[in-house]
This record gives structure tokens, C-alpha cells and sequence, in this order.
């Protein structure tokens, strides 16, 4: 039956490593290597694509952590955040549901992930479409994925701008033209301090014929609440006015709701081509906000005083298309695929209201058109829709000829429609932003970003054990800023309407009786930016490996990756690309019942795109230097008699190997020109990424009565990390501390039904993963608390304990 089939093959994949270095092939890429898994070494067999073609993981010369989809199911995994848990040379920064920055082996210098600011340093695929937005990676339900690789190290020769550091593929189970068949899993789950939650998911297989293969897959996932949102109230210095936060006053108000699905079509033309057309979407609605407040109005915990409402809206559609087939003995592979993003934020800005009122009486600048006094009170309402265009193809010879290529073309566009309208309601008309209803600030911009890339490798068997790889990627990008920000131009002379161009080019503070030029982007009232940047250049690798036996390799590689340059929104200065070198020895071992696999490397990163506050509050970009990462990240994992055990960590010594200056210059001398800033001087870590980050698993499967049984314990740890680069802003928020979780499980299954109790975050850990504050830089006040002119201080932090149960079946 159906069921049987598909219950032998989850049974295979669950006695799998059940750690971090743990896959299972998907249907497209293993169907004869699982019909011909019949004894136990065959078990320990894992496919991944990271050199975008099939191979056992054992094989592929580089460091790869690979999560399958048991592997996540085991775990609790069901957002970005949590696979990342498990990915020991990862670490991920996140704001929000939806708006989350990852980073590999410490490459991070603290980027805000502003809409105007640098690319990621982190590549996102899904299947072979790159995802990566500038605000971060699509977070994904974990679902019905064959596999989550993570790919340490640049990924440049075969990824592309955006795999500078690394990459992460989410590579999703392709139709099987087998059988039909299909599952459905539920959950309810508690968060402690918080509300209830819970998951439906499920997809089927449609075996339309034996060519042809219709897979459907959909979920919804609610997330409880556990940030408070505590009465408060504040009075505004300048006019006495008083607010409060009542309307919006409520316990576990940062709720979400997640829905979405996955059609997928599998085609077999004949024996040699083969094409599949997915379309895949989802809508993410979170209420509330994510962080908890650090200041004497709360207690600290998991609690906010929040003013205004908090809201977003993340919604996607993603089409794909890939055809692949044979022109001779070499493989072509063409894939092409649109991603539509659109996302909706509500965000509270009080805080900033109220301390320049404090600080310098703005408050008494804001009146109506009766000239009354009106509350200074500010939020912020954003909208953003992203469309990215990608296509590829690629050709690779014959695999199992002693010399071998791939190569291809790529090309991508993305479009990032950027708005922010920052309100106070009831200004005065001589106030508002022209064309607004009541904005104090409009941001209003199109940023576009294209990339172009011919990419190959070629690899060649000098004997029997060793073999060498050369590749280059030769790339060209353009990316371009036009659009409107800032105030009304009674409100300042310097920004907004002030410096938009008139029709000779100038800006209208440099000619006050010009004549504005219309303007390019719809629902501004004039265009105060309009630059493109460009470059060309080409980057590579090589790589020598050693096959000493068929269970054991050892390799070398100095691999390139590079991130583009942009454009700073305030127009006066570009920057340019940064780049990382990799040089990394690693090695990949199995013995028996006991896989062995691990790196030491050394990355140097270059002129290096740092992102700070500058003028006006306004987000600057500079290349501001050079760093240095050594470290080591290796993965040990025994199976044997129903138990697993795995153990994997990594550890960086990242470090800045000049004085970071706000202006570079080629003497590193912070004091030249006179406008100059040390920013942070030689030596600093680097902040996000801990030293040490490190987990283990145990796993113990067991008969009990006609029942398989499981026990499951996971451990994780993060060591203490700077929550900036730059020492005056790292002293204010506060450096992260260590932080540690435990993770239980256990459950039986039967046939086609499968039941299991857990626990996430079992001790409630409140492990720090990000810090903001809404202050005046210069005058924040303690970080511990406020002051009048001061700020207020937050603090995301890791999810409290979960506890759930869940239960599925196969039909």
C-alpha cells in the first residue's frame, strides 16, 4: 500500500544522523539510490546540491550542515529562527517575523538592514530561486522541505552576489511519480507567561501517471503572544500634553498567524528531459511587537509600554520554472522564477517624539491650522513591495569523467518600491509633507538592483585520489536610488523639499527661486535622490582534494565572494563592494557507525560596508576597513542500535585588523580629513556572532509493545556576543550574554499514526538575539533605565518554553 511505502522510506530517513549533519535525498534527486538502500551502510548516505548537482554529502570538498525533513520535524523546527538554532556556524538577527538577517561565521558588522542600506551577506535559495530580500530572508514554514543546507564559506562561483559569506538553501520535496499518498500533522502547543498555539499542515502526492506528478502542500500556524503591553502614560514637556497607551493596553499582544501553500508539477517530456513548474506563497500577520522594554516603567520581563499600534503584514507569491535535460551526455539545466513580496508595518515612534520634546522643545513647533498646540506623538506607517526577476542556465559534463565542467549564465532584478510615512496627526498643512495627509517625514524611493553574472568550474583528476577545481565568476551589477526623503519644506531648510532638484539641476536650498522638477516616483511631491552605482569584476576559487579512502577525504580551497556597492540615500557619497577571502582546510570522515567532518579557516574581509547613524538620523554606509576571521566548526555524530548522538559547534576569533574610520582612507588614519571619526579602533570583535556556539542531540529509538518509541534531548548554547562594532554604541545596548537551551521530546508511532509530547526552551531561557533603542544617540542616558533625555531601551529575545503535543498520519 501507499502508506507502507511511504512509512519504510520516513522510517530509513528517521534512523538517519539525527544532528546537525543530517539529510535525506528528495524524490527527484534519490528515488534509485533509496530503492537500492538496502543495507545499512546505504542508510548513511546523504544527498545535497550545494555544487548544484546530486551528491552524497561525504563527497562534496566543503564545510555543509544539512537539516532533512525528519531531521526538522525532530527538532521543533518551523521558522527560520529555529533551524538556525541547530546550524553551528550560523547566527541570525531578528526584529520580527519576517525580518530576520543572517550571518555565517561571524562576517557581520552590525548592519541595521535599513531599505536603503547593503545587500545581506547571506544568500537565501528556495530550490534554485534566490529569495534574499534587502530586509531579509522570506521566513518560510518548515514544512515538507527535503532539506535545509547551509553552505559555510563564500559561495560566490556558483551563488552570486548575495553568498558572500554564505548560503542557505531550502530545498523543497519534488513530485514523485511513484504512488499516491500524502500526511497530515497537527499541533496545539502553550508558550509559558503566554497564550495558546497551534499548527495544521498536510500535503499529497498525486501520481497523475508514471511521467507525471502533482504535488500539494498548505499549513497554518499560530503562534501565541507573551510580550505584555503595560498601561503607561507620559506627559510632553513643551505643552503638557499628557498620553496614554489604554486603547492599546493588552497581555500577549505580539501574536501570528501564518498561512500559506505550495503547487508543484513534475513532467517527464521523455527519458532525457524533465520539467517542473511550483508556485508557492504565504501571509504572515503579526500583531504587537517582539522585543521587551529595558527601562524602570516595566519589570523587565517580556513586558513594553507601547503607544500606538504595532502591526505587520508580510505577504509573497513565488513561480518557478525548471527544465531539465541532456544535449548529448552533458546535463542543461534553465531555471527562471517572479517573486511578488509585499509587506505592511505599523510601528510606535513615541519614544523619539518625546525625547527630542525633552531635549530640545520640538514639541513646541507642532500646532494645527488654528495654531493649537497638538501632541507630538509620531508613528510610523511603512508599506514595501519587492518584485525580483531570476533566471539561469547552466550546463555540466559527464560526471564520471576525469576532467568535468559546469558553467552558466545568470541574471537577476529586483525592484524594491520603499515607503515610510512617519505621521503626527493634526500638523499644520505648512508642516505636512505636500501630497500627505499628515507626515512630518516621508521616505518614498525605488531602489533597484540588477546583477549579472558567466560562472563555471572545472575540476580534474590529477590521479585516482586527487583532484583539482578552478572556478570564476565574472559579474557586473547596477544598482540605482531615486525617490524623495525627508520634511516639508517649511520645516527645514537642509532636507526634503528643500533639497529636491529644480528644473536646472540644483536643489532648491541652493536655489530658492526655482521651479521644482515634477517628480520621477509616484506620491512624492518632488525627487531629492537620483544615482546609480555600477561595477564589473570577477572573483574565484580553487580547490584541492584528497580522497584517501572512500570513507575518508581532506581538502583545500581559497574561495572569493563579494557583496555590491550601493547608493546612500542622502545622495553625497556611494560605496562600494566589500569582499571576503576564504582560505579553509577540511576534512570528511565516516568510520563505521561514526561520521566525522569539520574545517579550520581563516577569512579575510575588505573594505568592509559598515552602516551608522549619521546626519539627521539618517542610515550612511561607508567602507570603513578590513577584519580577520579564524575558526573551526566540525560536527561528530555515532548511530548505532537505535541511538543517535551528535555533537557539533564552531568558533571564531573575528576580530577588525585596522581602525575603523568614518571616512576611509588608505593610511587608516581616523584624524584626516578633519570630519573624521574613529569609529572603532583595532582589535574589536565583531559583534552578532558569539566566539563559541555549539549543541548536541541524543536520540534513543525503541520498540514499546507494538509501538516504535523515541526519546529526544537537544542542547544549544550561544556564547556572549557585541550588540555593536562601534565601543560607544556596544556600552550603550549592552553586550548579549551567554545563553543556553534544552529542548525534550518523546512519542511513538504505528504504522500510519504517530503521536509525540515536547518541550522547546524547557528551563525558559531568555537568550538575547537583538537590542535597539529609540533615544537620542548622544544623550541615550543609562542603558539600564531612562532619563528625561534619554531613551528607551529593547531587547529581543528567544522565545520562552514551549510545550506541546502533536500528532499526524499517512494515508
Amino acid at each position: 500500500m501507499a502508506f507502507e511505502r511511504t512509512t519504510r522510506r520516513l522510517s530509513m530517513a528517521a534512523s538517519l544522523l539525527a544532528g546537525t549533519a543530517m539529510t535525506v535525498a528528495g524524490p527527484a534527486f534519490a528515488q534509485d539510490a533509496a530503492d537500492a538502500a538496502q543495507g545499512e551502510a546505504d542508510r548513511n548516505v546523504i544527498i545535497v546540491t550545494a555544487n548544484k548537482r546530486a551528491q552524497d554529502l561525504q563527497d562534496v570538498p566543503a564545510s555543509i550542515t544539512a537539516l532533512s525533513t525528519e531531521t526538522l520535524d525532530q527538532l521543533q523546527v518551523s521558522e527560520l529562527q529555529d533551524v538556525v538554532k541547530f546550524l553551528p556556524s550560523v547566527t541570525i538577527q531578528t526584529a520580527a517575523p519576517g525580518f530576520s538577517q543572517v550571518y555565517f561565521r561571524g562576517v557581520a558588522s552590525g548592519e541595521n538592514a535599513n531599505h536603503s542600506a547593503s545587500l545581506p551577506t547571506v544568500g537565501t535559495y528556495l530550490d534554485e530561486m534566490p529569495i534574499t530580500t534587502i530586509q531579509g530572508a522570506l521566513d518560510i514554514h518548515a514544512y515538507d522541505l527535503a532539506r535545509v543546507e547551509a553552505l559555510a564559506g563564500p559561495q560566490g562561483t556558483l551563488y552570486g552576489a548575495s553568498s558572500m559569506a554564505g548560503t542557505i538553501k531550502l530545498v523543497t520535496n519534488q513530485p514523485d511519480y511513484g504512488d499516491n499518498y500524502g500526511a497530515m500533522d497537527v499541533e496545539l502547543n502553550s508558550v509559558a507567561h503566554g497564550d495558546i498555539g497551534g499548527t495544521i499542515e498536510g500535503f499529497y502526492n498525486f501520481a497523475l501517471s508514471d511521467r507525471a506528478a502533482l504535488r500539494v502542500v498548505g499549513w497554518y500556524r499560530k503562534d501565541g503572544g507573551y510580550i505584555d503591553n503595560i498601561a503607561g502614560s507620559r506627559t510632553y514637556p513643551t505643552s503638557g500634553i499628557t498620553q496614554d497607551n489604554s486603547e492599546f493596553v493588552e497581555d500577549d499582544y505580539n501574536d501570528v498567524d501564518t498561512y500559506g501553500a505550495r503547487v508543484a508539477l513534475g513532467i517527464e517530456l521523455n527519458d532525457d528531459w524533465t520539467v517542473r513548474p511550483t508556485v508557492m506563497g504565504q501571509v504572515q500577520t503579526a500583531h504587537g511587537s517582539f522585543a521587551q522594554e529595558r527601562s524602570t516603567a516595566v519589570n523587565g520581563d517580556l513586558q513594553t509600554v507601547q503607544y500606538n499600534p504595532e502591526y505587520s503584514k508580510d505577504k509573497w507569491l513565488q513561480a518557478a520554472l525548471t527544465i531539465e535535460g541532456k544535449i548529448g551526455n552533458w546535463d542543461l539545466v534553465a531555471t527562471g522564477g517572479h517573486l511578488w513580496r509585499r509587506d505592511r508595518t505599523d510601528s510606535d515612534y513615541s519614544d523619539y517624539a518625546y525625547f527630542y520634546d525633552a531635549l530640545y522643545g520640538y514639541g513646541a513647533y507642532f500646532y494645527d491650522n488654528n495654531y493649537d498646540l497638538v501632541s507630538p506623538n509620531q508613528y510610523i506607517e511603512g508599506g514595501d513591495k519587492y518584485r525580483r526577476y531570476f533566471g539561469e542556465i547552466r550546463v555540466s559534463s559527464p560526471q564520471d569523467a576525469p576532467v568535468r565542467f559546469i558553467g552558466g549564465l545568470f541574471a537577476q532584478r529586483q525592484k524594491h518600491e520603499i515607503e515610510q510615512n512617519y505621521i503626527i496627526d493634526n500638523i499644520a498643512d505648512i508642516n505636512t509633507v505636500p501630497g500627505t495627509e499628515s507626515n512630518i517625514w516621508l521616505t518614498r524611493q525605488d531602489r533597484v538592483d540588477r546583477d549579472y553574472a558567466a560562472f563555471g568550474e572545472l575540476s580534474f583528476d590529477i590521479t585516482n585520489n586527487l583532484t583539482l577545481t578552478g572556478g570564476a565568476r565574472v559579474y557586473r551589477y547596477k544598482n540605482s536610488l531615486v525617490g524623495f526623503f525627508g520634511y516639508a519644506r517649511n520645516f527645514s531648510s537642509r532636507t526634503g523639499v528643500s533639497g529636491c532638484f529644480t528644473t536646472d539641476g540644483t536643489p532648491l536650498n541652493q536655489n530658492p527661486t526655482g521651479t521644482l522638477a515634477p517628480p520621477i516616483v509616484d506620491g512624492t511631491p518632488c525627487t531629492n535622490l537620483d544615482k546609480v552605482t555600477s561595477d564589473t569584476d570577477a572573483i574565484y576559487k580553487l580547490n584541492a582534494t584528497y580522497t584517501i579512502n572512500p570513507d575518508a577525504l581532506v581538502y583545500v580551497t581559497w574561495s572569493q565572494g563579494f557583496r555590491p556597492g550601493g547608493i546612500n540615500r542622502r545622495g553625497d557619497v556611494d560605496y562600494g563592494p566589500d569582499s571576503l577571502d576564504n582560505y579553509e582546510f577540511g576534512w570528511k570522515t565516516r568510520f563505521g557507525d561514526v561520521t566525522f567532518n569539520g574545517a579550520i579557516y581563516q577569512e579575510d574581509w575588505n573594505d568592509i560596508q559598515l552602516s551608522f547613524l549619521g546626519l539627521n538620523g539618517l542610515t550612511e554606509i561607508r567602507n570603513a576597513g578590513i577584519a580577520r576571521i579564524r575558526g573551526v566548526e566540525s560536527d561528530l555524530t555515532y548511530r548505532a542500535n537505535g541511538l543517535t548522538l551528535s555533537l557539533s559547534g564552531s568558533y571564531n576569533d573575528a576580530k577588525i585588523r585596522r581602525d575603523f574610520c568614518a571616512i576611509a582612507n588608505e593610511d587608516f588614519d581616523c584624524t584626516t580629513p578633519a570630519n573624521n571619526d574613529l569609529l572603532a579602533p583595532s582589535g574589536t570583535r565583531l559583534p552578532i556572532t558569539a566566539k563559541f556556539k555549539g549543541n548536541a542531540i541524543a536520540r534513543y529509538e525503541f520498540p514499546l509493545g507494538d509501538w516504535d518509541a523515541h526519546v529526544q534531548g537537544a542542547l544549544a548554547h550561544v556564547g556572549k556576543r557585541r550588540s555593536d562594532l562601534r565601543p560607544f554604541e556596544n556600552d550603550l545596548k549592552g553586550t548579549f550574554g551567554a545563553y543556553t537551551t534544552f529542548d525534550a521530546s518523546i512519542g511513538v508511532k504505528k504504522d500510519n499514526l504517530r503521536f509525540e509530547l515536547f518541550a522547546t526552551n524547557l528551563f525558559d531561557s531568555r537568550g538575547e538575539i537583538n537590542s535597539g533603542e529609540q533615544c537620542l544617540e548622544t544623550t541615550c542616558g543609562d542603558p539600564d533605565g531612562i532619563s528625561s533625555t534619554g531613551g528607551v531601551f529593547y531587547d529581543v529575545v528567544i522565545k520562552p518554553r514551549i510545550v506541546g503535543i502533536k500528532a499526524g498520519f499517512d494515508f
